[in-house]
């Protein structure tokens, strides 16, 4: 039996999704799910990890949308479900359309999911040259494309998010040879080994979740890059000695704004900064704490609703 969890489910529409995911991103949610009906491909999202896939696009009609969080068991899970009840009402009182705004509350199994989601998960474009390619597709690469193969597993970091894209397009601009990459929260370990595909001489990827830790690990063997990257299990802070040319962190907006003063110390004068996994409406928020912690914001890029900062220290 694999590991039991349980799942949230709030069904709404493509409007709200972004502030429903807010609720969930404001507990202690081990990750999030997203089915768009405007958007064919279930989307990935979530601060830490895993790719949950419970795909069924119009389970409530082809005009519902639905958000999916997924707690520990021993969470207080009618504590948590009033929680979220409450809060879908305040963005009913603010306007927004929530549609039916049902709440459903079950347990779920890791077997659920596993395999269901993979037949969704194709070979994906990314920037000029990047490819990113699950493991069990067939893709011919063209000249010059860098393949990056993926068996996420239960970790977060597909490359079909909008903020795994776009931090894995800063990446191809800012990367060059001889450079020092850390990747904090690296999930499955896409920015890692993409970092290092582009030549980048050390990295070093860093996550709490020892599931993600595994599963970066694997991928990066599958890349045949071990040589170039370490995974290490832990807080930046923690377990990395000395200093990148780039720090990438594809996380959320308030983990970003409470790492920007401690990360500057692991950032090579003029180096960069690359965060992502963050919503439009909190962009400024982010951009003005790094301003306030001495970086100089080079990029601000959009992506559907959300951002990717690009800063030099």
């Amino acid at each position: 039996m694999q590991g039991k969890w349980i799942e949230v489910k709030v069904v709404t529409t493509s409007e709200a999704l972004e502030p429903v995911s807010g609720i969930f991103y404001s507990l202690d949610v081990k990750g999030v799910a997203i089915e768009d009906p405007n958007d064919i491909l279930q989307r990935e999202q979530g601060p830490l990890t895993w790719d949950f896939a419970d795909i069924n696009l119009f389970e409530y009609g082809d005009k519902a949308a639905v958000v999916k969080g997924y707690f520990s068991v021993e969470d207080n899970m009618k504590e948590i479900e009033e929680y979220i009840k409450e809060k879908i009402q305040d963005l009913k009182g603010l306007g927004i359309d929530i549609g039916e705004g049902k709440v459903e509350v079950k347990a779920v199994y890791e077997e659920d999911w596993a395999n269901n989601w993979k037949k969704y998960y194709k070979p994906t474009n990314i920037g000029n040259k990047i490819v990113i390619r699950p493991i069990w597709e067939e893709y011919q690469a063209k000249e010059d494309e860098i393949i990056i193969d993926m068996d996420p597993g239960m970790a977060f970091g597909t490359g079909t998010h909008e903020t795994t894209r776009m931090c894995i397009e800063a990446l191809e601009k800012y990367v060059t040879n001889e450079k020092t990459v850390f990747d904090i929260g690296t999930g499955s370990g896409i920015l890692a080994i993409t970092a290092a595909k582009l030549g980048a001489d050390e990295v070093i990827g860093v996550d709490l979740d020892p599931v993600a830790v595994d599963s970066a690990r694997q991928n990066v063997e599958l890349n045949k890059v071990h040589s170039d990257i370490k995974i290490l299990e832990g807080n930046l802070m923690e377990v990395v000695d000395g200093k990148a040319d780039i720090v990438v962190a594809n996380i959320i907006a308030d983990v970003i704004i409470f790492l920007a003063e401690d990360v500057k110390k692991f950032i090579k004068d003029n180096g960069y900064f690359i965060a992502s996994g963050i919503i439009r409406e909190r962009s400024q928020d982010v951009v003005n704490k790094l301003a306030e912690c001495g970086f100089k914001v080079e990029e601000v890029n959009t992506l559907g609703e959300w951002v990717c900062i690009v800063a030099k220290r």
